[in-house]
């Protein structure tokens, strides 16, 4: 099943790669990778599609891997990243630098992802502060106040200042287009997100049968749900500096793996990354298509795609129990 997933992740790239605003075939991306001519084929292949594919090879990569973690120690089947105030908290610090200083986009990016590790750790710490210590409501009912108050903030900046709401405008969007370079200095994080994911599998593995057996098999509950959170806000907050708000992906790529590879979380970790990747990329490459000569963007493309997904995963009681 690895090798299926894999298989997938190939063809999405070649895909990605291949499929845009000007036709080119295979042999038009070995040409520019290994003998370029210089010609505009060769500008667009080596410029702009593989930069891209790559980026949402890294973005699909870390949101799979955080959509399977968060829904593994909330136990909640329809939970996502965005769950967590992720989304929202990069929101609010998108919106105040705006507000005050109007900076480029690199520093943007930084801000944004400050602003979804500040929001991950404020739903930890209220959900730690309660009597039994961070548990899947406790997180769940965190994460719900936390946005709302990050959104309630965000709507008031942007009523307050149209460049705060212009610089929302264009990161809603949710893009693997224009992100100014930021995966050069952010791939640490994502590797560090995906090795501390592979890690937190065998725990998670113990929290499925229940916190009562994960205890009396030698599991530390504190330890790994700290671990757990942390995790997964290095991850979705990595995917939300490199591409902005994508959901769905991240509540779509963990129904998948768990279809095709079971239960076992040591699984599902790689599994998931890979799908994340693929799914990431035919839906950034399907916006491409179906929008000529313009685009939409993946975010729009997996919003479609997501909503019948999760009417569907609502009705099917099966899918529904973890």
């Amino acid at each position: 099943m690895l090798a299926w997933a894999t298989a997938a992740l190939i063809v999405a790239v070649v895909a990605s790669v291949c499929i845009g605003g000007m036709p080119t075939t295979p042999l038009d991306v070995a040409t520019a990778l290994f003998a370029p001519t210089g010609s505009e084929k060769d500008l667009a292949i080596i410029g702009l599609r593989i930069p891209r594919t790559v980026l949402g090879i890294v973005v699909g990569a870390c949101l799979g891997l955080a959509g399977t973690l968060v829904q593994g120690h909330t136990r909640n089947p329809i939970a996502d990243p965005g769950l967590l105030g992720i989304f929202q908290g990069a929101a609010l610090a998108i919106v105040l630098v705006a507000a005050f200083g109007n900076p480029s986009g690199p520093v943007q990016a930084m801000f944004a992802f400050g602003g979804a590790l500040a929001a991950s750790a404020l739903v930890f710490a209220i959900a730690a502060s309660v009597r039994g210590g961070a548990t899947p409501i406790t997180l769940v009912l965190a994460g719900v106040a936390v946005s709302a108050l990050c959104g309630a903030l965000v709507t008031t900046v942007v009523l307050l200042n149209m460049d705060a709401l212009e610089a929302l405008r264009f990161w809603q969007v949710g893009s693997l287009a224009t992100r100014n370079g930021a995966i050069a200095y952010m791939w640490p994080f994502a590797v560090i997100g995906a090795l501390l994911a592979i890690a937190n599998a065998p725990a998670l593995n113990a929290l499925a049968l229940g916190p009562q057996s994960a205890a009396s098999l030698g599991v530390s509950l504190r330890r790994a749900r700290v671990l757990g959170i942390a995790t997964i806000t290095l991850l979705a907050g990595t995917a939300v500096m490199l591409a902005g708000p994508i959901a769905f992906a991240g509540l779509i790529v963990p129904h998948i793996a768990r279809a095709i590879v079971g239960a076992d979380y040591r699984w599902q970790m790689p599994a998931s990354a890979l799908i994340g990747s693929a799914v990431v990329l035919l839906a950034d490459t399907i916006g491409r298509v179906i929008a000529r000569p313009g685009e939409l963007s993946v975010a729009v493309v997996l919003a479609v795609a997501g909503a019948p997904f999760f009417i569907m995963l609502a009705r099917r009681r099966r899918m529904v129990s973890l």
